[in-house]
């Protein structure tokens, strides 16, 4: 599986491969195996503003799931003109992929999936710092051809004789989310391929190659007119929750805490849900 990196600075554009990620001799990971903090209460509701304290620089390497792609690119061009000097890298994925590469020592700052149960992974390797947290949330939409030449409306439309859908692989939190929502649903689909993260599931669409695919709405949102979203009732029996955590042995431990802050921070969260995702 390919991890689907980007960095994003003021000086450039430079790409964290995968070759970087995985093949790297990293080591990462020791401490204690915290629970997923849910972040119920007041918290959930509300966010503080931005600060952070001490003298932050270097770089920070964030690993994400590849539906955070948009937000975690504007919110890293936040954090370097917050922190002149830093420069932020990111590398996204599907979150099983990504929580693999940490668990082999792949060198990171900070970690977030797509869903706690991926996040567990790298939490019972002993691989975060304090509990997890979850930071937003997100839930499904049908994407389809621009216009939706196929008057796609409801779920069980996706079962129609000859459509062409795309779902992402089992393994990854949008393939769980989408098999928990065709359960609640009734639904029954053959999808012509499972794809590694919820972008290649959206770019087959985009490209034509399919006539549907079930992805997270804050996707729909980011690919413009290239797809039409349609939503469903049942999307809300499958809403995934963010979680977010430093890593343990992290190569820029305070830089890595204050990127985690600013993505918790009222900064951040308008952020993320001025691209669609739900608060915690």
């Amino acid at each position: 599986m390919t991890i689907r990196s980007a960095r994003r600075t003021r000086r450039g554009h430079r790409a964290l491969t995968a070759g970087g990620i995985g093949g790297a001799a990293l080591l990462l990971l020791g401490a204690c195996s915290p629970a997923v903090d849910t972040q119920s209460g007041s918290d959930a509701h509300s966010a503080p503003a931005y600060t952070t304290s001490g003298q932050v620089s270097g770089t920070v390497t964030v690993l994400a799931a590849a539906s955070l792609k948009e937000s975690f690119t504007a919110l890293a061009a936040e954090f370097e003109k917050r922190h002149p000097g830093t420069e932020v890298t990111l590398g996204f994925g599907g979150s099983d992929n990504l929580a693999a590469s940490i668990t082999s020592g792949a060198p990171a700052d900070v970690f977030a999936a797509a869903s706690p149960g991926t996040m567990e992974t790298v939490v019972n390797a002993d691989g975060t710092v304090g509990p997890p947290a979850t930071f937003v949330r997100n839930q499904l939409e049908i994407a389809t051809l621009p216009g939706n030449p196929d008057q796609i409306t409801t779920l069980k439309d996706l079962g129609k004789s000859g459509l062409k859908v795309v779902l992402c692989d089992a393994t990854v939190p949008c393939g769980i989310a989408a098999q928990r929502s065709l359960e609640a649903g009734g639904v029954s689909v053959t999808p012509v391929s499972y794809e590694r993260d919820v972008k290649s599931a959206l770019t087959k669409v985009e490209l034509k190659e399919a006539d549907a695919a079930l992805v997270y709405r804050t996707d729909v949102r980011a690919a413009g007119g290239k797809v039409t979203g349609v939503p469903f009732p049942e999307s809300a029996q499958a809403v995934n929750n963010y979680p977010i955590a430093r890593l343990k042995d992290a190569p820029n431990a305070e830089g890595g805490q204050a990127f985690i802050d600013l993505v918790r921070s009222a900064e951040g969260r308008k952020i993320l849900t001025d691209a669609g995702f739900l608060a915690p």
